[in-house]
C-alpha cells in the first residue's frame, strides 16, 4: 500500500502544489487520475469559488454554493462532488500511475467523498497522493491504519516519492 499526504499552513498552498504536480507529471506522460483544485477569488465579502479539475480529462466540476454575502455554513455541494467522485472512479479502469486527491476533508473524514475511492485505489495497488488540512489529521490517520507517509509540501519531493515507487516496481517486477 502507498498512501501518502501533504499538508500546508498556507491558504490555497496545498491546492496550488497539488496542481503544479499534477501539471509535471502530464507533462511527462505520468498517467493520473484524481482531482485538484483551483480556488477563484470573487468580490469582498463573498468567499472564493472552488472548483475541481478532474484528472486526466480536465474536466471542471465547481463544487462550492454561493451562499450569499458573509455567509459562514458549508458551502461545499455535495452532489457536484459526488459527480467528481463518480468521474474519477470510471478513471481507475484505465490503470493510472498515480491517483491524486485534493483534499482528504470532512466528507472523507465521515466515510463520504472521495474515501471509498482512495480505498479502491489501494485495493488495486495504485499508489494514492493526498492533500490533508490540521482538521482531519486524526481522522485520516485513523482511516490509513498508521500506514500513509507524510511528505514534504515540496514539489522536488513529491516527484522523490513517485520516482521511488516507480523504481521500486521496475525492481520488483525484473
Amino acid at each position: 500500500m502507498h498512501l501518502a499526504y501533504v499538508t500546508t499552513t498556507d491558504r490555497g498552498a496545498t491546492d496550488r502544489l497539488l496542481s503544479a504536480f499534477a501539471e509535471a507529471l502530464t507533462d511527462t506522460g505520468t498517467a493520473l487520475s484524481g482531482v485538484v483544485q483551483t480556488n477563484t477569488e470573487c468580490a469582498e465579502g463573498y468567499k472564493c469559488d472552488m472548483d475541481l479539475k478532474v484528472l486526466p480529462t480536465g474536466e471542471t466540476i465547481r463544487i462550492s454554493q454561493s451562499l450569499g454575502k458573509n455567509a459562514r455554513g458549508c458551502r461545499l455541494d455535495p452532489a457536484e462532488l459526488e459527480r467528481a467522485v463518480g468521474l474519477v472512479t470510471q478513471s481507475l479502469d484505465n490503470a493510472p500511475q498515480l491517483l491524486i486527491i485534493n483534499k482528504f476533508g470532512k466528507h472523507e473524514a465521515d466515510g463520504r467523498g472521495f474515501r471509498p475511492l482512495i480505498a479502491d485505489a489501494l485495493g488495486r495497488g495504485i499508489p494514492v497522493l493526498v492533500g490533508l488540512n490540521k482538521l482531519n489529521i486524526e481522522r485520516f490517520q485513523e482511516f490509513a491504519g498508521g500506514m500513509a507517509e507524510a511528505l514534504e509540501p515540496d514539489l522536488g519531493c513529491l516527484t522523490d516519492w513517485l520516482d521511488g515507487l516507480n523504481q521500486s516496481e521496475t525492481q520488483r517486477t525484473a
